[in-house]
């Protein structure tokens, strides 16, 4: 990691994010990226998965607003949930800037039964600067969704058009734009 590169704490979605993700080549590209490893894949708790993000922060070493979060899907609810309900004053300042991409709405037909425990989601400002990313045509989370949420967690709210749930199968690739967004949350001391 050099000195002009943030360090960038990954929250993959329900069953991980796989070779071709966006997620994925970032962290394959850049030493300051790392995944954070859920208890559970398959079944997740969204206390046990705030509890993760919870512990990494704590041990990162950095002061007030010196890492970023890059989150996918059920990752963008871990980051909700973790704000609203898990985090102590020291982790929460740690964080810079959320991006959360592909936000799955737990009410909606599609989401994982194994992960109702994600709901209600918290509405409650994020305390840190935040980007919600959507795609127009999201099986698992809606415009509208994204958007409420957005307004109030106090997030700018993007929209990359009809991509699907934002991951390898929405032919990003490496996703620069997605990138530079995230980016543009940079931690001061490392601009």
């Amino acid at each position: 990691m050099t000195m002009s590169e943030p360090r960038v704490l990954v929250l993959p979605g329900y069953m991980n994010s796989g070779p071709g993700h966006w997620q994925t080549r970032w962290e394959a590209a850049h030493a300051g990226f790392e995944r954070l490893q859920m208890p559970d894949w398959m079944h997740p708790d969204c206390d046990a998965w705030c509890a993760v993000l919870e512990a990494a922060l704590a041990r990162e070493a950095g002061g007030e607003g010196s890492v970023l979060l890059a989150a996918h899907s059920l990752g963008c609810l871990t980051v909700a949930h973790w704000g609203a309900r898990h985090a102590s004053a020291a982790t929460r300042a740690k964080v810079a800037g959320a991006l959360l991409v592909a936000l799955p709405d737990p009410r909606g037909p599609e989401f994982p039964r194994d992960a109702r425990d994600f709901d209600p989601v918290p509405l409650a400002a994020l305390p840190f600067a935040s980007i919600v990313v959507a795609s127009t045509d999201d099986p698992y989370g809606g415009v509208a969704f994204s958007q409420q949420c957005a307004k109030a967690w106090g997030s700018r709210w993007m929209d990359v058009g009809a991509r699907g749930h934002i991951n390898a199968e929405s032919g990003l690739a490496d996703w620069p734009q997605g990138f530079d967004w995230l980016m543009s949350m940079k931690p001061a001391a490392v601009a």
